[in-house]
């Protein structure tokens, strides 16, 4: 192994901060790195970054190599697969050299000329950060309307681009989520607006040509748990505005042809009742969870959607989730959750007729893609798995034909069949069985030898379904075992999944975690030398809980931008997206959910023992897990942990949440991860 800690590390100052609810008094020492306009908060993160690059310099060689060869099986000069609408074909490509796509159309037929809607590498020119979004077009397609974020917070531009003449409009709108919806007028634009916590608050209304300083508003949520948003239906007949929480959903329409309405409830928001509405025709489709812990699939007058009028057509299931839907003239299309796994039924409304889409692999995610005309009986999907690339197909309804239109090429001496993939149950300490993917190289022995990495997340209900990874052939090919444990916490198996690894359950999420680790340990899969942990964002909750919980098990956990002052963070409404988040970890004003939160908050759990190798990332300007949490996490580790194994942490100071923006630059940061636990591995030669 080449990392050692011969460097001195840096230490953070301490100022005592006394913090006080519910007669508790927790004092932090590292209070003081919550400011980043302090310039010996930015010279300690400097000091850390310095740190990284000394230890790991005799890695330096080898991480650059790392980088070159995951950016090797990329192909450079690419595009995607054009899709269908309103008689234009769009798609995105890239230029070998280039870090960012190019948007393009045709008009009528590929083979007709092609016109550049926006080439982002020419935008990104001089940023350091660079992000393009919600990229929505006037109905005419004339006019372009987008959001650019530069200092990656999350917090959108929107500028717009007259398509004719090629130029950008001398006016732009600030402070939004950067997507947008356009009324049939050709000049009347939504958007939404953010608070000072980054909280979406407030729809807009613009009419195009007027000074944007005319723009008036529409709705305003008052709510600080909620965050609303405005969308266009597929049909193009509605402007919806929803407005959502954790576990409430409220949604508003008027008609796209008459954008001075006001706008009309389908039904008000209910505790705990959460839908969603699709339209065709003359009736709304609504996939809600009222009366329905899975969901089920409701059907309304467009002139009678009140709640009483909804009519069932797909019922309620124990064992199946359903997920989402896909509408179309002829065919109604159910993503499903079934035993894990992303189930698509296709019905023929015609005939009633329905089957479900056979993908041939125990383990693999699917999903329905873009989809913009009705009159179609192709269905556009989205298929992976942890052995086969990302693939794109048009699969024919009728006939029950799939079409292999684009399947990500894997530069290099990539074979499918030189990997193996599994699916297990795993039986945890309360005797539920947690499902497990797992791949490695085939010429891998499953004897106990091979070192392992356990991926995980377990929050929000969402999942971490079985994908391909280019990158992750870096690790499989150097003897590696991946797996992902589908923890509760996530809704792999249904939304009761999910309610049992959330709120006064969290436990659950970070005891399956440790459990599935153990077992595959027991069964061989990997040894008690060689596991490694990794997670991001409420993952690196789950690596923070599980290396104080369980910090002989790991000889190295790497936590990507990881939510670890979970109490702190959850008092302070004043920080994004905590006020909306009370129903995920509870409010702990109440002292019920302050008590069980401190119980495993990572960083009020750090004690003076033994922890792992461990490093961890995070950005300057994250909006999504505020940068001082994992650089207090760590501070605090310094300071009390008894080993002599690696403790390492890198800000990226012109980066937020997601990392770099370029498709290349990205990998930099995985080379970094991924050199780090090879080392540790003794993978490295």
């Amino acid at each position: 192994m080449h990392l050692k800690s011969i460097h001195p590390s840096p230490i953070a100052k301490k100022i005592r901060k006394e913090l006080s609810i519910h007669n508790d008094i927790r004092f932090d020492d590292y209070y003081w790195l919550n400011d980043r306009e302090n310039q010996d908060v930015i010279d300690y993160l400097n000091e850390e970054n310095e740190y990284v690059s000394n230890v790991l310099e005799p890695l330096k060689d080898f991480q650059n190599s790392l980088f070159e060869e995951m950016k090797g099986r990329v192909k450079e000069t690419d595009m995607s697969v054009p899709y269908l609408s309103d008689g234009w074909y769009f798609y995105a490509r890239y230029e070998e050299g280039q870090e960012y796509p190019i948007y393009c159309r045709k008009e009528g037929s590929l083979e007709a000329p092609e016109e550049i809607l926006l080439n982002v590498n020419e935008l990104a020119r001089g940023y350091e950060y660079f992000n393009v979004t919600g990229m929505s077009l006037s109905p005419n397609k004339k006019i372009l309307a987008y959001g650019v974020d530069t200092l990656s917070r999350r917090i959108y531009t929107i500028h717009f681009k007259n398509l004719e003449t090629g130029e950008n409009y001398p006016f732009t709108i600030e402070n939004t989520t950067g997507s947008s919806a356009w009324a049939n007028d050709n000049k009347t634009l939504f958007y939404t607006v953010k608070d000072e916590t980054l909280r979406s608050f407030q729809i807009w209304k613009y009419s195009f040509g007027n000074n944007v300083s005319s723009a008036s508003l529409v709705f305003q949520e008052d709510d600080e748990t909620f965050n609303c948003f405005v969308y266009k239906s597929k049909s193009k007949r509605f402007i919806f505005i929803g407005s959502s929480s954790t576990l409430s959903s409220e949604y508003r329409f008027i008609d796209a042809n008459t954008p001075d309405d006001e706008f009309k409830c389908i039904h008000p928001r209910e505790n705990k009742h959460e839908y969603g509405v699709g339209h065709i025709g003359n009736k709304f489709y609504i996939h809600t969870n009222w009366k329905a812990k899975n969901f089920r699939l409701m059907v309304a007058d467009v002139d009678y959607p009140e709640k009483e009028n909804w009519k069932e057509i797909i019922a309620h299931r124990e064992d199946v989730l359903l997920e989402d839907i896909e509408l179309f003239n002829d065919f109604l299309v159910l993503e499903e959750r079934i035993e894990g796994l992303t189930s698509v039924r296709v019905i023929n409304q015609k005939t009633d007729e329905e089957h479900y889409i056979n993908f041939g692999e125990k383990a693999y995610t699917a999903y329905a893609s873009t989809n913009l005309e009705f009159d179609s009986k192709l269905l556009r999907l989205s298929y992976t798995s942890l052995t086969t690339p990302s693939s794109v197909y048009d699969y024919d309804m009728e006939s029950r034909e799939f079409k292999l239109l684009k399947q990500q090429e894997v530069l290099g001496t990539f074979h499918k069949k030189d990997y193996l993939s599994e699916r297990l149950n795993i039986k945890v300490r309360d005797g539920v069985e947690v499902p497990v993917s797992i791949v490695y190289h085939k010429e891998i022995k499953i004897d106990g030898s091979a070192p392992l990495l356990l991926y995980g997340y377990g929050s929000y209900g969402h999942n971490i379904d079985p994908y391909f990874s280019s990158v992750r052939l870096s690790l499989l090919d150097r003897g590696f075992v991946f797996a992902i444990a589908h923890i509760r916490g996530s809704e792999t198996l249904g939304r009761s999944w999910y309610e049992d690894g959330k709120m006064l359950k969290k436990k659950n999420t970070f005891h399956d975690f440790i459990d599935c680790g153990k077992w595959l340990i027991k069964n061989n899969y990997s040894n008690a030398n060689h596991l490694y942990a990794m997670g991001g964002s409420a993952g690196g909750l789950l690596m923070g809980a599980i290396a104080n919980m369980e910090p002989n098990m790991w000889n190295g956990v790497v936590a990507q931008v990881p939510f670890v002052d979970v109490v702190t963070t959850m008092l302070d409404e004043s920080i994004p997206l905590t006020t909306g988040e009370f129903d995920e970890w509870g409010n702990p004003k109440d002292k019920e959910y302050y008590d069980y939160i401190k119980s495993y908050s990572p960083y009020d759990n750090v004690e003076a023992k033994d922890y792992p190798n461990i490093l961890v990332t995070t950005g300057l300007h994250d909006s999504q897990v505020q940068y001082w949490e994992p650089a207090k996490w760590v501070a605090k580790l310094r300071e009390l942990k008894t080993d002599d194994n690696v403790l390492l942490i890198k800000t990226q100071m012109d980066y937020g949440h997601s990392g770099a923006s370029g498709r290349f630059e990205g990998l930099k940061e995985v080379a970094l991860e991924y050199s780090f636990i090879l080392d540790l591995a003794g993978k490295v030669k």
